[in-house]
C-alpha cells in the first residue's frame, strides 16, 4: 500500500505519495460524503438500513438497497484507481459496512479524534502541549462534502464544537504556562474558523496586553509597568468576585435537581421557551442542541385513533426511561414527540435513537406499529 493521506477537514482531497488528488470529489460527490460517514463512525460498523436512512432518505429512491451496494462498489474502484487496495478500506460484513484504515493510511479527522482522546489521559505538560499542537494543526477548517448526509450539518456541527473546546483547554494551559505569543497564535487560527466565537477575541486581546507589559512598558517605563500591573490585579479581583458568585448561584440552582430523573416533560409552549433559550445560548458559547422528531405509524397502513394513542403512551414510557436529566420532551402533535437532546454528540445520539427503537420493538414485538425519526441540530 502506498502512503495515503486523506484530509476532510478543511477541503477533501487523497494524497498519495505526495501528489494530491482533489477531483474524486466532483466525479462521485454523494460517494465521498458516504465515505466520510462511514469514517466518522470510527470503525464500527453501521447497518445498511442506517446508511439508506442516512444516504437516500430525502431521495425517493425506489431500490435504496440496490443504489447504496452500486454506490460501494464504484467508490472502491475510484479510491482503487487512486492507490491499489485503497477500496479494501471499506470493508462490508452480515448486512453493515465499515470504514477500517489499511496500514500506511492515514486520516486527518480520525487522527484528530486520536489526539483529543489522548488528551484525556494524565500526561506532563509539555506532552499535552505537543497533543494540542498536533490537534490544532490538523484541524485545517470544518468537515466538507457532508452536504449528502441527511445529517450532515449535525457531524459539521460535532467536529467543529469538539475543536472549539479543545482550544478552549488548549489556550488554559497556555496561559498557564505564560505563553502568551502562542495564545495569539491559536486565537488567530481559531477565529478564521469561526469569527464570531468572542473567547477567542478576549483571549487574543489579553495575550497583547500581558506582551505589551512585559516587553515594552516595564522595560522603558517602570512606573507605566506597575500601573499596568495594578489594572492587571484589579481585573484579577473582580473575575475572582464573579467567580464566587457564579459558584453560590450554581450551587442554587442545583440544589434541588438530584431528585429529578429522567427527562423534563413539558407543554409545547414551555418547549419553545426552552429551545428559544438554548439558541440565545448558542449565539454565546457555541454549543450545538439536537432537535428529533419521533412518530408512529403503521407498518402496513394508516392505524386506529385507539392504537395511535397506546402507542404514544409505550412510547412515552421508554422515552421516560431512556432519556437523561437535561433532556425536555413534548408532544408536539397527537403522533409526535418533540426532544430536545443539549448533551450529546452526533456519535452518541445515533446510540440513543436506536435504544429508543429496540426498547420499542421489544416491549411491542407484535405490534404493526414502527417508529420513524428525524434529526437536526439547533444553532444560534
Amino acid at each position: 500500500m502506498n502512503a495515503v493521506s486523506i484530509q476532510l477537514l478543511g477541503d477533501f482531497s487523497i494524497t498519495v505519495n505526495g501528489e494530491r488528488h482533489d477531483y474524486l470529489a466532483a466525479k462521485s460527490r454523494k460517494g465521498v460524503s458516504l465515505m466520510i460517514y462511514l469514517i466518522l463512525q470510527q470503525g464500527k460498523p453501521v447497518s445498511t438500513q442506517r446508511l439508506i436512512r442516512e444516504m437516500w432518505s430525502r431521495d425517493g429512491a425506489a431500490n435504496p438497497e440496490s443504489a447504496l451496494k452500486t454506490m460501494v462498489s464504484r467508490l472502491r474502484a475510484h479510491l482503487n484507481a487512486l492507490s491499489d487496495g485503497l477500496g479494501g478500506c471499506i470493508q462490508s460484513s452480515q448486512g453493515s459496512y465499515r470504514w477500517q484504515c489499511l496500514k500506511g493510511v492515514r486520516v486527518d479527522a480520525l487522527d484528530f479524534l486520536d489526539s483529543l482522546q489522548s488528551l484525556k489521559r494524565d500526561l506532563p505538560v509539555e506532552e499535552q502541549l505537543e497533543k494540542y499542537r498536533q490537534a490544532q494543526a490538523l484541524y485545517q477548517g470544518d468537515l466538507s462534502q457532508t452536504d449528502g448526509m441527511v445529517n450532515g450539518v449535525i457531524y459539521l456541527n460535532w467536529m467543529h464544537r469538539e475543536y472549539l473546546e479543545t482550544m478552549y483547554h488548549y489556550i488554559h494551559l497556555l496561559r498557564q504556562t505564560g505563553s502568551h505569543r502562542e495564545i495569539q497564535h491559536v486565537c488567530d487560527q481559531a477565529l478564521k474558523i469561526d469569527r464570531t466565537d468572542e473567547f477567542f477575541r478576549v483571549e487574543r486581546a489579553k495575550a497583547s496586553a500581558a506582551m505589551s507589559s512585559q516587553e515594552g512598558a516595564a522595560a522603558s517605563h517602570p512606573a507605566a509597568g506597575r500601573e499596568s500591573e495594578g489594572t492587571l490585579d484589579r481585573q484579577l479581583a473582580v473575575e475572582y468576585k464573579l467567580q464566587d458568585r457564579l459558584a453560590d448561584m450554581t450551587h442554587d440552582l442545583a440544589r434541588d435537581s438530584g431528585s429529578q430523573k429522567g427527562p423534563f416533560f413539558c407543554e409545547y409552549g414551555a418547549f419553545r421557551e426552552i429551545c428559544g433559550a438554548q439558541l440565545r445560548s448558542l449565539e454565546r458559547l457555541g454549543a450545538t442542541v439536537f432537535l428529533c422528531l419521533i412518530t408512529v405509524d403503521g407498518a402496513e397502513g394508516s392505524i386506529s385513533a385507539v392504537t395511535r394513542e397506546s402507542a404514544m403512551a409505550g412510547l412515552r414510557e421508554i422515552l421516560r426511561r431512556s432519556l437523561r436529566k437535561g433532556d425536555v420532551v413534548t408532544r408536539y402533535a397527537p403522533d409526535i414527540f418533540a426532544l430536545m437532546l443539549p448533551s450529546v454528540t452526533y456519535n452518541t445520539i445515533g446510540m440513543v435513537l436506536d435504544r429508543i427503537d429496540n426498547m420499542f420493538s421489544n416491549e411491542y414485538p407484535n405490534n404493526k406499529v414502527v417508529l420513524y425519526h428525524r434529526v437536526t441540530s439547533l444553532s444560534g
